[in-house]
């Protein structure tokens, strides 16, 4: 359950960084420093995305092993 709410935080931190890219290229005419400030803006909110992913491929996996490993003892 603290790996998933670590994962939240940092997942949250990535999209407040992302909208502190956009928030500056919206500052910006349009033109190629605009434009990359978007595309960092984008791949932050995709690295959010699959630490969220990843957090619950964690916690699956975690809960899995956790009711195997009595039937192993058996």
């Amino acid at each position: 359950m603290a790996h998933m709410q670590i994962s939240t935080e940092m997942s949250s931190t990535w999209l407040l960084q992302a909208k502190d890219f956009l928030v500056e290229a919206r500052r910006l005419k349009p033109g190629p420093a605009r434009n990359d400030l978007r595309q960092v803006a984008k791949i932050l909110r995709e690295i959010a995305k699959l630490e969220v992913q990843s957090a619950g491929e964690n916690l699956i996996g975690a809960e899995g092993s956790a009711i195997s490993s009595p039937a192993k003892r058996l």
